[in-house]
């Protein structure tokens, strides 16, 4: 249950909108007893006046045939509104949670996130903050309305009976009270298990769908649509299981009632307050016991959510209370403007205690000087450059970036002072230039619409002129070309027209630090040298380090340093190394 503390403080931000909803479900609770309670009285006081023309003519027809008609205005537009008011509460709710939920995995660096699947944690920022939605429209609501309602219905019922009024609503209190905790107990086991069948469904279908080609490319189709198959089925098992929960504490309530109801029309069979016999004031306490199932009804199912809000809420609560890694000090001022970058005895390891995989690694680069990382898979390279992103930290060892170390800058003057360029090149699904503007943190339009119009379209110019320059013309053709949608991961692009936006955002930013990470990875011959040669004609002043398996472009290098089992082996030009090392001058041979 204290998981469930953190997103209910959360819920005071949104106070307004969720009293209101409140409000409105309770004056729909009242709508709806009160016209049932006043029809049946209604009708059976009719009847009665009816046996004699004297009280026929008697008897005031109007106010209660009025009443009966306002109360079903009331409990019709109650209802609308309640609707409304708790949906629009429940959906800014799962708004803010969203929104606090990136806040804080945000500072998260790649260390937290080691061992969590993409799938998990994709299905933990998405499906389990849906979950959290049962919190407040079908636990919290419903249950705070029932208690409010059998407060305002004990007083008019004493007014009219009190021992009635303390048999119908100590009942109903009683139900109210034990019920919900008997149906929680009955659905943990069944709401956790859907919950978490859920997520290993949800998981394997992302990684199918992902994976498509390199599976169809290895005949593991097969394998993998039994393992959807039988994650399916548990999905359905733990549904049905669900399915018949419900529908025995459904069932489990309404008996009850029936026994609070026989207990009522016992007691009131008798006589009710002044009104001996009871006549038709027996057919309104008996209708008004009828019509408070309507309250009671929805806690049937609301506690068994419980069960998979907290267990979606621990897991939440797991991702977004772990303490990031990697501290940066966003107090300081300091820029990087030179690009000089310098590894002193860097030791590394993923795991504590776990095998080195850089051991004592020193390396300096100068400002604008050009310098290539080379080795084979798994040999540290990209580990080297995790660290100088400070995506991970060394375990020991010095990184210093214009004479500083680097944890003495913000996060800001390192996204300012170093641009990046993968060998995975990450598109959203969104128009052109809304992938393209994210490389413009300073770009932020005026205030004014007509400045903000015009600034906007000396932007877009810009954008254009950048796209033409890496060899993205045939994207600028058209009536509106920055507005074209390029579909989730760049569908509508190939490949080489996805290397050439990320060479777009590099270029509509001016870091003083160019770090390369295989950035041709894939690609043809022709097309890589196209890209490397925009890339070097840019950081013609800039400081380079760029990772490669290949060795096109090694000419233009200031540096070579050849990298095996965590440790720079050999360095030097690349005259030099062609002649001083068999193995780069073997593997030169071989790729060119």
């Amino acid at each position: 249950m204290r998981a469930l503390l953190p997103f209910i403080k959360l819920f005071k931000q949104q106070w307004l909108m969720m009293f209101v909803g409140l409000v409105l479900s309770i004056s729909t609770l009242m709508a709806g007893i009160g016209l049932l309670s006043l029809s049946g009285w209604f009708l059976s006081a009719s009847a009665v006046a009816g046996l004699t023309l004297a009280t026929a003519q008697a008897f005031n027809y109007f106010t209660p045939g009025g009443g009966v008609r306002f109360l079903s205005i009331l409990r019709t537009a109650s209802r609308y509104g309640e609707r409304l008011a708790t949906h629009e509460a429940t959906f800014k709710l799962l708004t803010q949670l969203r929104g606090w939920a990136w806040r804080k995995v945000l500072p998260l660096s790649a260390s937290n996130m080691q061992g969590l699947r993409h799938g998990d944690l994709l299905n933990r920022l998405v499906a389990d903050i849906d979950t959290l939605d049962h919190l407040y429209l079908r636990l919290l609501t419903p249950m705070s309305a029932a208690l409010v309602m059998l407060g305002a219905l004990y007083f008019f019922v004493a007014w009219i009976d009190a021992d009635i009024a303390l048999i119908l609503c100590g009942s109903l209190l009683l139900l109210w009270l034990i019920l919900p905790w008997i149906f929680y107990f009955l659905g943990r086991k069944p709401g956790v298990r859907q919950l978490e069948s859920k997520r290993i469904y949800r998981i394997q279908v992302l990684e199918f769908v992902q994976g498509l080609a390199e599976i169809s490319l290895f005949g593991a189709s097969a394998r993998f649509r039994a393992k959807l198959a039988l994650s399916e089925a548990n999905l359905l098992d733990s549904q049905r299981a669900m399915a018949n929960i419900t529908a025995s504490s459904q069932a489990a309530l309404i008996l009850c009632h029936g026994f609070v109801v026989v207990l009522v029309l016992y007691t009131a069979a008798s006589g009710i307050g002044e009104h001996q016999p009871p006549g038709p004031m027996l057919a309104l306490i008996t209708f008004m016991v009828l019509a408070s199932i309507e309250m009671l009804m929805p806690i049937a199912g609301a506690f068994q959510h419980l069960s998979s809000c907290t267990a979606a809420a621990e897991r939440i609560n797991e991702l977004v209370e772990q303490e990031p890694d990697i501290v940066f000090n966003n107090q300081s001022e300091m820029r990087v403007t030179q690009g000089q970058l310098q590894l002193k005895d860097i030791v590394f390891s993923y795991q504590d205690g776990g095998e080195n995989v850089l051991k004592g690694i020193n390396l300096s680069i100068k400002p604008g000087e050009k310098v290539a990382l080379l080795g084979q898979t798994g040999c540290g390279k990209s580990s080297l450059l995790s660290l100088i992103s400070r995506e991970r930290q060394a375990d020991s060892g010095s990184l210093m970036l214009d004479g500083l170390e680097i944890e003495q800058y913000s996060k800001r003057a390192l996204s300012d002072g170093i641009s990046l360029v993968s060998q995975r090149i990450y598109l959203f699904s969104g128009t052109l230039r809304s992938n393209l503007i994210l490389a413009q943190e300073e770009f932020t339009p005026p205030a004014s619409s007509a400045e903000s119009k015009a600034a906007e379209t000396v932007n877009d110019q810009r954008l254009i002129a950048v796209l033409e320059k890496v060899g993205l013309s045939a994207l600028t053709q058209g009536k509106a070309p920055l507005d074209a949608w390029i579909g989730e991961g760049g569908r509508q692009l190939s490949g080489g027209e996805q290397r050439r936006i990320g060479v777009a955002r590099v270029l509509l930013r001016d870091a003083p630090l160019l770090l390369l990470d295989e950035p041709t990875e894939g690609l043809d011959k022709r097309t890589e040298r196209e890209i490397l040669s925009l890339l070097f004609e840019f950081a013609e002043d800039k400081s380079v380090l760029m990772i490669s398996h290949r060795l096109t472009a090694m000419a233009q290098m200031d540096k070579i340093h050849l990298m095996e089992d965590g440790q720079l082996r050999v360095s030097g030009k690349h005259t030099d190394l062609l002649t001083e090392d068999d193995y780069y001058a073997g593997l030169y041979q071989q790729l060119n």
